[in-house]
């Protein structure tokens, strides 16, 4: 009987660990590989925002669906709006970035 209740707790956790990766078919991406693939980009991207000091990390928010990067939220300057592209850019798994960020005045 034991390996019963072993076996349904394996398969109710498996279970629910794929509901919980079901979002990233919900959003159009053909595996749970692509879906971890982007959060590890969002990651990269964001960490490098961390470390540069021109760029603001909290004011920009950064998601990755298939490769693709979209910046959006607030620069205090044009330069800044366009160091966050090259730093997102230059990230490895960063097939594209589109940058929708708002330049404070």
């Amino acid at each position: 009987m034991n390996k019963y209740a072993r076996a349904l707790a394996i398969a109710a956790l498996a279970a629910a660990t794929l509901a919980g990766t079901g979002c990233a078919v919900m959003r159009g991406q053909e595996t749970a590989g692509a879906y971890v693939d982007d959060t590890a980009t969002t990651t990269a991207v964001k960490t490098k925002f961390v470390e540069d000091k021109t760029v603001d990390a909290a004011s920009i928010k950064v998601e990755t669906l298939n490769g693709t990067v979209q910046l959006s939220g607030f620069a205090k300057s044009n330069a800044e709006k366009a160091q966050a592209e090259y730093l997102a850019r230059n990230t490895k798994g960063v097939r594209a970035v589109k940058n929708d960020i708002a330049v404070r005045p």
